[in-house]
């Protein structure tokens, strides 16, 4: 089994490296760290915690072909690599928050396949020429490309992204956070469908579910503490979500104007009719959340749907600050790990 983990870095660069540690301990298999504008580089902690740990992957969850020119995304990958011993992954998507720095993000399957197309030349060493619709590269190549290839997992939650996994990625992360085997199953026929189109065995991709993991020993803690993220997609998913009362879904979503901060920061603010509105029982259709015997519990549910693994991204418990927060998760997550291994 591989169990991936996703820290934000809503904090000092020094207690965000400490996080990465924790990671490695806890015993997760690779880290990811989130790309968020104007909070600390994603680029530049994944090289510090390189240099701190010895066995975990590391990479973005996830980056975008935006704010960063194929070749920037390549050189960066390549110094990774080198400096961790060959442990670097590259997480990509579209994205997200872009619109309010004034960045449009147009056409996003054209972009990733013709930065992944860059991505892939450049850290093979060859020299690139692209001239394509969104992406242009003049015959440029790396100083010092990597020895080893660097794995590329691209998160969605598009079906024409999805289909685009499919065709290129070595990981394709489900991005639907609420999973039936209904919804798994359509996320497979357009992860199976797009490698179809080129020819590939699907079953060359490996595919893991992004959930957003909460642990405490305190249950309704960790319950209250993804409560915001359960509001956030019950609003994006819209029909795709779970059913839930039409007259209780809208007033859920409405609390969302009333709220400041992003969902995933402690220093937001969640209004009490938020907290009010969402039991137990939607917050765990969005998220793992409890004690590590009941997370422990939950994650085997997901396994159960036919995955190998799981992609986490760690949810702060509500505590003095997000370094606290995320590290009572990881420190729990480690107990969730010891169980469902056995």
């Amino acid at each position: 089994m591989t169990f991936e983990a996703e820290i934000t870095p809503g904090m000092s660069p020094t207690e965000a490296v400490e996080l990465g540690v924790l990671v490695e301990e806890a015993g997760f298999d690779r880290l990811g760290v989130s790309c968020v504008a104007l909070w600390p580089d994603t680029y530049q902690l994944q090289a510090l915690i390189a240099a701190r740990t010895h066995r975990i992957q590391i990479g973005s969850m996830v980056t975008n072909p935006y704010t960063r020119h194929a070749s920037v995304h390549a050189s960066a990958l390549a110094t990774l690599q080198e400096l961790s011993g060959g442990r670097a992954f590259c997480g990509i998507g579209v994205g997200a928050g872009l619109e309010e720095f004034g960045i449009e993000y147009p056409r996003p399957v054209r972009m990733l396949r013709e930065t992944v197309a860059a991505l892939r030349g450049l850290l093979g060493g060859e020299t690139v020429h692209i001239e394509g619709e969104l992406l242009t590269i003049d015959g440029s190549r790396l100083l010092r490309p990597p020895t080893r290839p660097v794995p590329i997992a691209i998160g969605t939650r598009s079906p024409g992204v999805m289909k685009l996994a499919g065709e290129v990625a070595d990981v394709a992360l489900v991005g639907a956070r609420h999973l039936t085997p209904e919804i798994v199953a359509r996320y497979r026929g357009w992860l199976a469908e797009g490698a179809a189109r080129v020819g590939r065995d699907v079953s060359e991709v490996e595919v893991l579910p992004r959930v957003t993991l909460c642990v405490s020993d305190d249950e309704d803690l960790a319950i209250d503490s993804v409560k915001r993220f359960a509001a956030h997609y019950l609003d994006i998913l819209g029909e795709h979500g779970p059913p839930v009362d039409p007259d209780r879904r809208s007033a859920i979503v409405a609390t969302l104007d009333d709220a400041t901060g992003w969902y995933f920061d402690l220093d937001r603010y969640d209004p009490p009719e938020m907290s009010a509105l969402i039991d137990a029982e939607l917050a765990r259709k969005f998220a793992i959340a409890g004690t590590p015997a009941q997370c422990a519990e939950q994650m085997q549910e997901l396994l159960d749907l036919g995955f190998s693994g799981v992609s986490c991204n760690l949810a702060a418990v509500k505590r003095r600050s997000m370094f606290e927060g995320l590290r009572e998760t990881i420190e729990g997550g480690a107990k969730m790990l010891e169980l469902l291994r056995g």
